[in-house]
């Protein structure tokens, strides 16, 4: 059964010299970093905060931060002043956790400060494309349907939706099996021992769960508990949900049915049988995390023979040292990450990585830039995608003061300006 749409006049709401979709770590770098350079900047995020994995998804510690400056050092040194960051030095001394409430309140200011349009609560639907142009962006909210109209769009999604609403071609999952990266869903939690010690760190968590008579998901050394900033917080880690499809509503609604519930059973094991008795649920996330969505097309494919053999670019935008971190495909495996053998040495994200190859003035960042699941499986983090996001957002402020598109700016002039911000390019 089908039903047929009546044709409809959509208000265009307003024109903007830049368009970015999704408030995320990627998002809000652009925006911020658009409307610094004097581009009239709109932010849409459908959730109610900017932030993205970081805050909605409690995904607390940010990973690939060494040789990184910019808003990225930026926002670290602003949380510290306010006690909102923890480093991290097991993993390595320049990541570091962060405290989702304090972040949510910094993006807010970085961007109000800015002159960036906020826009909650708002999903980016369809794309404004009139004679094979890109011109702006149809969205939902509680008003209803409507338009804005944009010279530069940057898509922040992650999943990258809007490019594929756009008709952007594009790859997800691994490049023999086609499965996707499991997803996860964190908690916070409190009353965690203060002998906790080492049973908190990976592997021995997972091995600790088991002798308790739990076989989580969250095989071996993906599973954890990490101290947040704030005493008796905690970021809670114990499940996989796999091949969960970042475009079917049905998928993603029973993977977050089964990890909330595996979280809560996990928690009620600990609580009675390893005498953590004061442990609690303290919060879940609004969604569950997904570490694979759709990689776009871009005017350069970051291939896994670039991070191998640790290529640098003229257009380089950042330098990226997180190795690839492939969690288990499916259920059966006993690896909880692994890297299928495959040893990445230093290397560069170019800026054609992050501009369309099917639309001149359309610009990504974050997880869904061009590259293949391997390079991907490097880049995905978000210590990559505040400078990839930073990073776009400067061409689109420079492309559209110039009258220019995307594609018709110097890669080397935006490498040299990462440079000047204090990125390793």
């Amino acid at each position: 059964m089908k039903w047929l749409e009546e044709a409809r006049e959509i208000d265009i709401k307003a024109e903007y010299d830049v368009i970015v979709c999704g408030g995320g770590p990627a998002g809000v770098s652009a925006a911020v970093s658009a409307a610094r350079q004097g581009a009239r900047t709109l932010l849409l995020e459908v959730g109610g905060c900017l932030g993205g994995i970081w805050t909605q998804g409690m995904a607390g510690l940010v990973l690939d931060v060494e040789g990184k400056g910019g808003l990225l050092l930026e926002i670290k040194g602003k949380l510290a002043e306010r006690g909102a960051v923890l480093p991290k030095p097991r993993t390595h001394p320049h990541n570091f956790l962060i405290a989702g409430e304090a972040m949510k309140l910094l993006l807010e200011e970085l961007c109000l400060e800015a002159d960036v349009d906020l826009l909650y609560h708002t999903r980016v639907v369809q794309a404004m494309i009139a004679d094979g142009q890109l011109k702006g962006v149809i969205v939902e909210n509680c008003e209803g349907r409507s338009a804005y109209a944009a010279k530069i769009m940057i898509d922040c999604t992650g999943h990258g939706d809007f490019a594929a609403r756009a008709g952007c071609e594009w790859e997800a999952g691994h490049p023999v099996s086609g499965k996707l990266q499991p997803a996860t869903m964190l908690a916070i939690v409190t009353g965690v021992p203060e002998d906790a010690g080492d049973v908190m760190q990976k592997p021995k968590f997972y091995e600790f769960m088991r002798e308790l008579g739990l076989e989580i998901s969250s095989k071996n050394n993906a599973a954890s508990i990490n101290q947040l900033p704030y005493p008796e917080l905690y970021m809670f880690s114990v499940n996989h949900e796999f091949n969960v499809r970042f475009d079917s509503a049905e998928s993603l609604t029973q993977a977050t049915l089964r990890a909330r519930k595996e979280n809560g059973d996990a928690i009620d094991i600990l609580r009675e049988r390893a005498g953590w008795k004061d442990l609690r649920l303290a919060a879940t996330p609004s969604f569950i995390g997904l570490r694979e969505g759709r990689r776009i097309k871009g005017r350069y494919y970051l291939s896994v023979e670039d991070i191998t053999e640790g290529r640098r670019f003229e257009d380089g935008v950042c330098t990226v040292r997180f190795g690839v971190d492939i969690h288990a495909l499916d259920a059966d495996s006993q690896l909880g990450c692994d890297n299928e053998g495959i040893k990445v040495k230093p290397y560069h994200i170019p800026y054609r990585s992050l501009v369309s190859a099917a639309f001149d003035n359309l610009g990504m960042a974050g997880r869904c830039i061009s590259g293949d699941f391997y390079a991907h499986a490097s880049y995905r983090v978000t210590g990559n995608a505040v400078p990839t996001g930073e990073a776009i957002g400067y061409a689109a402020a420079v492309a559209a003061s110039s009258q220019k598109t995307l594609a018709e700016i110097d890669g080397s002039l935006v490498s040299s300006e990462m440079k000047a911000r204090g990125y390793e390019v």
